[in-house]
Protein backbone atom coordinates (compact mmCIF):
# COMPACT_ATOMS: atom_id res chain seq x y z
CA UNK A 1 0.00 0.00 0.00
CA UNK A 2 1.20 3.59 -0.82
CA UNK A 3 0.28 6.55 0.36
CA UNK A 4 -1.04 9.12 -2.01
CA UNK A 5 -2.12 12.78 -2.26
CA UNK A 6 -5.08 14.35 -3.63
CA UNK A 7 -5.62 17.85 -4.51
CA UNK A 8 -9.33 18.77 -6.81
CA UNK A 9 -10.87 21.85 -7.69
CA UNK A 10 -14.58 22.10 -7.96
CA UNK A 11 -16.59 24.85 -9.68
CA UNK A 12 -17.25 27.62 -7.53
CA UNK A 13 -20.90 27.75 -8.44
CA UNK A 14 -21.74 24.85 -6.41
CA UNK A 15 -23.94 25.44 -2.86
CA UNK A 16 -21.84 24.46 0.46
CA UNK A 17 -24.02 21.43 0.46
CA UNK A 18 -23.10 20.48 -3.24
CA UNK A 19 -19.93 20.72 -2.87
CA UNK A 20 -19.76 18.38 0.35
CA UNK A 21 -22.15 16.03 -1.50
CA UNK A 22 -19.36 15.90 -4.41
CA UNK A 23 -16.66 15.69 -1.52
CA UNK A 24 -18.60 12.71 -0.16
CA UNK A 25 -19.04 11.10 -3.42
CA UNK A 26 -14.92 10.64 -3.98
CA UNK A 27 -13.83 9.90 -0.66
CA UNK A 28 -16.78 6.95 -1.01
CA UNK A 29 -14.61 5.77 -4.11
CA UNK A 30 -11.58 5.82 -2.11
CA UNK A 31 -14.05 3.55 0.60
CA UNK A 32 -15.29 1.46 -1.96
CA UNK A 33 -11.91 0.54 -3.37
CA UNK A 34 -10.60 -0.38 0.33
CA UNK A 35 -8.42 2.90 0.77
CA UNK A 36 -7.87 4.10 4.16
CA UNK A 37 -8.27 8.04 4.52
CA UNK A 38 -5.37 9.26 6.43
CA UNK A 39 -6.36 13.44 6.16
CA UNK A 40 -9.22 15.22 4.28
CA UNK A 41 -8.51 19.20 4.50
CA UNK A 42 -10.92 21.43 2.80
CA UNK A 43 -9.55 24.46 1.70
CA UNK A 44 -12.43 26.49 0.97
CA UNK A 45 -12.90 28.87 -1.81
CA UNK A 46 -10.00 30.23 -3.10
CA UNK A 47 -8.54 32.30 -6.32
CA UNK A 48 -6.97 30.51 -9.11
CA UNK A 49 -3.63 31.69 -10.28
CA UNK A 50 -5.26 31.55 -13.98
CA UNK A 51 -8.40 31.13 -15.12
CA UNK A 52 -9.59 27.19 -16.10
CA UNK A 53 -13.23 27.34 -18.04
CA UNK A 54 -13.77 30.76 -17.69
CA UNK A 55 -13.44 30.81 -13.98
CA UNK A 56 -11.39 32.39 -11.42
CA UNK A 57 -12.14 30.97 -8.10
CA UNK A 58 -12.45 27.42 -7.18
CA UNK A 59 -13.15 25.03 -3.85
CA UNK A 60 -10.11 23.59 -2.92
CA UNK A 61 -9.97 19.99 -1.38
CA UNK A 62 -7.14 17.94 -0.08
CA UNK A 63 -7.05 13.91 0.13
CA UNK A 64 -4.29 11.76 1.63
CA UNK A 65 -4.94 8.15 1.67
CA UNK A 66 -3.15 4.86 1.99
CA UNK A 67 -4.13 2.66 -1.12
CA UNK A 68 -2.96 0.22 -4.12
CA UNK A 69 -1.77 1.98 -7.25
CA UNK A 70 -4.99 0.59 -9.08
CA UNK A 71 -7.29 2.95 -7.12
CA UNK A 72 -5.39 5.78 -8.50
CA UNK A 73 -7.01 5.13 -11.74
CA UNK A 74 -10.55 4.76 -9.87
CA UNK A 75 -10.57 7.62 -8.70
CA UNK A 76 -9.03 9.79 -11.48
CA UNK A 77 -11.72 8.12 -13.56
CA UNK A 78 -14.39 9.23 -10.94
CA UNK A 79 -12.57 13.19 -11.31
CA UNK A 80 -12.86 12.94 -14.98
CA UNK A 81 -16.53 11.83 -15.26
CA UNK A 82 -17.30 14.72 -12.79
CA UNK A 83 -18.71 17.64 -14.42
CA UNK A 84 -18.15 19.66 -10.83
CA UNK A 85 -14.51 18.81 -11.17
CA UNK A 86 -12.21 21.54 -12.91
CA UNK A 87 -8.86 20.69 -12.49
CA UNK A 88 -7.04 17.81 -10.04
CA UNK A 89 -3.59 16.10 -9.28
CA UNK A 90 -3.02 12.84 -7.52
CA UNK A 91 0.44 12.31 -6.90
CA UNK A 92 2.14 9.56 -4.46
CA UNK A 93 4.13 10.46 -1.52
CA UNK A 94 8.21 9.36 -1.21
CA UNK A 95 9.04 8.87 3.12
CA UNK A 96 9.90 12.52 2.96
CA UNK A 97 6.70 14.13 1.47
CA UNK A 98 5.35 11.59 4.28
CA UNK A 99 7.11 12.96 6.94
CA UNK A 100 6.31 16.60 5.82
CA UNK A 101 2.73 16.09 5.78
CA UNK A 102 2.80 14.21 8.94
CA UNK A 103 4.80 17.54 10.23
CA UNK A 104 1.88 19.92 8.47
CA UNK A 105 -0.96 17.80 10.57
CA UNK A 106 0.32 18.32 13.90
CA UNK A 107 1.00 22.15 13.37
CA UNK A 108 -2.04 22.84 11.79
CA UNK A 109 -3.28 20.61 14.73
CA UNK A 110 -1.75 22.32 17.67
CA UNK A 111 -2.25 25.80 15.84
CA UNK A 112 -5.77 27.50 17.27
CA UNK A 113 -8.82 27.77 14.91
CA UNK A 114 -10.48 30.89 15.40
CA UNK A 115 -14.04 30.77 14.17
CA UNK A 116 -14.75 33.68 11.36
CA UNK A 117 -17.65 35.34 13.82
CA UNK A 118 -14.70 35.91 16.70
CA UNK A 119 -11.98 37.27 14.42
CA UNK A 120 -13.92 40.81 13.47
CA UNK A 121 -15.10 41.44 17.33
CA UNK A 122 -11.70 40.96 18.37
CA UNK A 123 -10.52 43.62 15.77
CA UNK A 124 -13.30 45.86 16.75
CA UNK A 125 -11.96 45.82 20.39
CA UNK A 126 -8.24 46.03 19.16
CA UNK A 127 -9.04 49.13 17.23
CA UNK A 128 -11.04 50.59 20.24
CA UNK A 129 -8.06 50.16 22.55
Amino acid sequence: MNRYETVFILTPVLSDEQMKEAVEKFKDVLKQNDATLVNEELWGLRKLAYPIQKKSTGFYCLFEFEAAPTIVKRLETAFRRDERVIRFLTFRLDKYAAEYAEKRRRLRAEKPQVEPAEAPAEATEAKEA
